[in-house]
């Protein structure tokens, strides 16, 4: 016999000690530090917290190739183009300019504003790794249910998100068929602008039909689950809060503040 299926789940193995975590404990450890770094005007602070959010999504989890690129290409790269914009339009007023580096007539590039923007790309960045800790770990369907379950989120609000929120991947889904359809019927001819802006008007009519089809087909579906006429639900998969979540979350505020303590 066919083991139900579940609409909200995301069949996904556990990986490392952070999968085992509630989405909340990973959502309310990095927090403080997060908040931390909207104010620090270093760069070692940053550079601190970044060095502990990769050590713990490396032990904690399983880092896929996309999520490596991001970590050590992607986030570097990127924290390196901000800091060098915001260097470039720096007030020298405002950041004490004394040392130039480089100059081209009237204007001048200076350390501080170097080491300004550089510590403001760093901060952005560090945000970004502290908040990987629960994003590369954590589905959509288990923060909602800990959200309805933890922090009483009504479940008329977060499965309803949910279920929009999974509208995306089935309009990506249809319009490979789409464009498939096009491919066999001789449709999908021609090159440049106007012919790829031809195909994409063929694919709108369609792509809103199925995104109605589908939409009617979840309301059926959640009107024959009586979804909305109580004010609780029971939960097939629950997610409580555990020792060990509320372990983490101290051991993330006690490290914030010793960092915070020695570098800020």
């Amino acid at each position: 016999m066919t083991a139900p299926v579940d609409p909200y789940a995301d069949a996904r193995p556990s990986r490392g000690f952070l999968d085992g975590l509630s989405p909340l404990a990973k959502l309310a450890g990095p927090l403080p530090a997060m908040l931390l770094l909207v104010f620090v005007r270093d760069v070692a602070t940053p550079l601190a917290f970044l060095v502990l959010s990769y050590l713990l999504v490396l032990a904690g989890s399983r880092v896929t190739g996309r999520v490596a690129l991001l970590m050590f290409v992607g986030m570097p790269v990127g924290a390196a183009v901000i800091g060098i914009a915001l260097s470039l339009w720096a007030d020298p007023a405002s950041v004490g300019a004394s040392t130039p580096l480089l100059s081209i007539g009237r204007w001048t590039l200076s350390v501080e504003a170097l080491e300004s923007g550089m510590a403001t790309g760093a901060r952005l960045v560090a945000i970004l790794a502290l908040a990987l800790i629960a994003g590369v770990t954590t589905t959509g369907a288990d923060l909602v249910r800990a959200l309805v379950q933890q922090l009483r989120l009504p479940y008329r609000i977060g499965y309803t998100a949910l279920a929009a929120f999974r509208f995306v991947p089935r309009f990506g889904y249809e319009l490979e068929i789409i464009r498939q359809a096009h491919r066999v019927r001789g449709a999908a001819i021609g090159r440049g602008p106007v012919a790829a802006a031809a195909r994409w008007w063929g694919y709108i009519v369609p792509l809103l039909a199925g995104a109605i089809r589908h939409a009617e087909r979840v309301a059926l579906a959640m009107d024959a689950r009586a979804f909305g006429a109580h004010d609780t639900r029971t939960e097939r998969h629950l997610l409580p809060w555990r020792r060990r979540d509320t372990l983490f979350t101290l051991a993330m505020w006690v490290l914030s503040a010793g960092i915070s303590a020695v570098l800020w």
